[in-house]
């Protein structure tokens, strides 16, 4: 067995930046065709297209807003009329509201729960609907859940939500010899990680690491490389902490 993707069709939300960038990149370079998937900047998801296309391989960016079905459903039949099927599902699209407890309104809550609960569930079931046997799924948690941060309640409190999909819906996706999985990333070097962040912050989050680092989007994207490989046939329904060791 190889970790070669030939033949396959892979959707990654939120891939016009960041990890989802790196994971769409990897798979393309796989041999997989890729659905680049973004919600507002169309500029940054057609240049990861084209970077990929420089590279010989194939991929198309599709507008959508996880946070709306109508708009989830639009997406897997526009993967679908485009390339035909659909083999891999990277649930990445994601936000983080910080804020403490008694500063959080009723919008915060709305907002981060559409994209980051609403977005893959709604997703797996239009990927239940469509996805190829022996298809692939990979959701975004986070580390988080394994620490206590002061005003990261909000945002925990959606992945802790995406890793229960992941481990209930486990044996709904078997009967089609379907993989669901999730990872949790600590903290990964980003655009929007580094917002809003003291040197001296990222400084205490290196040293929380066993390698005295941050992380990289390739770190990250290594992982989801082999889950959605064959080689990771007889992983499904696990969260994977992918985080250098800080937690």
């Amino acid at each position: 067995m190889n970790n070669r993707l030939d033949g396959k069709v892979a959707l990654v939300t939120g891939s016009s930046r960041g990890i989802g960038r790196a994971i769409a990149e990897q798979l393309a370079d796989l041999g997989a065709k890729v659905v680049i998937n973004y919600s507002g900047s169309s500029q940054k998801a057609y240049e990861v297209v084209e970077g990929i296309k420089k590279n010989d391989g194939e991929a198309i960016a599709i507008q959508a807003d996880i946070s709306q079905v109508t708009h989830i459903v639009n997406l897997f039949e526009e993967t679908v009329k485009a390339y035909g099927k659909i083999d891999i599902l990277v649930n990445n699209a994601g936000m983080m509201i910080n804020k403490p407890l008694a500063e959080a309104t009723e919008e915060d809550f709305d907002k981060q729960f559409g994209v980051n609960v609403k977005g893959t569930y709604f997703a797996c079931q239009q990927a239940l609907k469509y996805m190829e046997i022996k298809g692939r799924i990979v959701n975004i948690s986070t580390s988080v859940l394994g620490q206590m941060f002061p005003t990261y309640s909000m945002y925990a409190g959606t992945k802790g939500a995406v890793e229960q999909f992941t481990r209930q819906l486990a044996k709904e996706f078997g009967s089609k010899q379907i993989t669901i999985n999730a990872i949790a990333p600590g903290p990964v070097n980003t655009e929007l990680f580094n917002v809003g962040k003291s040197e001296q912050q990222i400084e205490g989050m290196k040293k929380m690491s066993a390698f005295g680092r941050i992380g990289e989007t390739d770190d990250i994207a290594n992982v989801i490389t082999f889950l959605v490989s064959e080689q990771a046939q007889w992983v499904t329904g696990q969260t994977i902490r992918v985080n250098g060791g800080f937690i």
